[in-house]
């Protein structure tokens, strides 16, 4: 059996929440991606077009800044990534983290995972596969699904038993 580890970044604690359990159920490593400037309330208003969180999401380049850079990525061969949906997609600092590890990553699989008020993963694997291709790092990345709600240990230990 493989080495696990959730990697999860959560602006407001939901998806932290859903991560936790995550790593709980399936005994896994758990690593929590930060950014360099914690986002406040009004960063994440997604209805003011100047907040931070509208800004970032706007420009397919931003990375915001990570806080370190000691994810524990050496000796876990699937990485449960997971993050709360924006705009369809993974935040900015998803594609930061990604392109920050690439080299790390290759050859690892990495099963997206994801917290929404509205939307599903969309085409987020793809996109960030591509981010990889990029830098020619070869790894798997796979939409896996949204962790709304509560969800039971055996639910959980149920969707990653395949993985």
């Amino acid at each position: 059996m493989s080495r696990i580890l959730v990697a999860y970044f959560s602006a407001s604690g939901v998806t932290e929440k859903a991560a936790r359990a995550l790593a709980q159920a399936v005994k896994a490593d758990i690593y929590e991606i930060r950014p360099a400037v914690p986002y406040n309330t009004s960063d994440l208003d997604w209805r003011d077009q100047s907040s931070r969180s509208s800004l970032e999401m706007k420009d397919p380049s931003s990375r915001p800044e990570l806080a370190d850079h000691d994810a524990p990525l050496s000796g876990h061969d699937l990485i449960l990534l997971g993050f709360p949906i924006w705009w369809y997609t993974a935040p900015r600092i998803i594609d930061t983290f990604i392109e920050s590890y690439a080299p790390e990553l290759a050859g690892k699989k990495i099963v997206l995972f994801a917290t929404s008020g509205g939307s599903g993963l969309g085409k987020t694997d793809s996109e960030l596969q591509k981010l990889l291709q990029n830098k020619n790092i070869s790894a798997t990345i796979i939409n896996g699904r949204l962790l709304n709600g509560r969800l039971s240990e055996e639910d959980l230990r149920k969707w990653t038993e395949g993985l």
